[in-house]
């Protein structure tokens, strides 16, 4: 019996979007953190509606650093998309200076947060208001913290390590995909903490 055997040994190792394992968990870790931002504002919201005034004791906080943030956030879109691009187009050089990129933007938020903690008008034991607007705005930035060093450490093994596995790539297309939920959760926050306050 003649036996014919396929040789499979030019296909990819890695695949991207869908197609990954890796897509499917990140897909899953961000349900979670969602549902976890969710609850947290369905707190924010009870409070309010148990609150004499809101805030309690204080003034909203200032717009400046948050409004700061914002921007910058939706600003690092960009750079961050065409980082997922010609991640998934397998172009290295490209990369890596998108990676860096996105790491300096990512430094630039974790600066403007630490100057923006300084201007929320209350502290995180102050009272119930004073405790959510810690919390989300601590959960964020748990975030923040946690992609940009992951964006470093994939920075630093593309510059440092030769050769690096193809999977590596779909870990840079994935981390941009995480960026955008970290982006986008931030949208809601902003108006939660520093716009609805301010309409009531």
């Amino acid at each position: 019996m003649n036996h014919r055997s396929l040789d499979v040994s030019a296909l990819p190792s890695y695949k991207f979007s869908h197609a990954s394992l890796m897509w499917w968990g990140l897909m899953g870790l961000i349900a979670i953190e969602g549902t976890a931002f969710a609850l947290a504002a369905a707190m924010y919201f009870y409070l309010w509606s148990q609150a004499p005034q809101w805030p309690l004791k204080s003034l909203p906080p200032e717009l400046r650093w948050g409004t700061l943030n914002l921007v910058i956030l939706l600003a690092s879109v960009w750079p961050n998309h065409w980082t997922k691009r010609v991640a998934e187009e397998g172009d290295e050089a490209k990369m890596r200076i998108g990676l860096v990129l996105c790491a300096l933007f990512g430094v630039a938020l974790i600066v403007v947060r630490a100057l923006e903690f300084t201007t929320l008008n209350c502290r995180w034991d102050s009272d119930a208001y004073g405790s959510i607007v810690w919390l989300l705005i601590g959960l964020h930035t748990t975030h923040v913290v946690t992609d940009v060093y992951d964006t470093v450490v994939l920075a630093a093994l593309f510059f440092f390590a030769t050769p690096v596995e193809g999977r590596r790539y779909v870990d840079v297309a994935e981390n941009s995909m995480y960026w955008y939920f970290v982006v986008w959760s931030w949208v809601p926050i902003y108006a939660l903490i520093y716009l609805m306050p301010r309409l009531s």
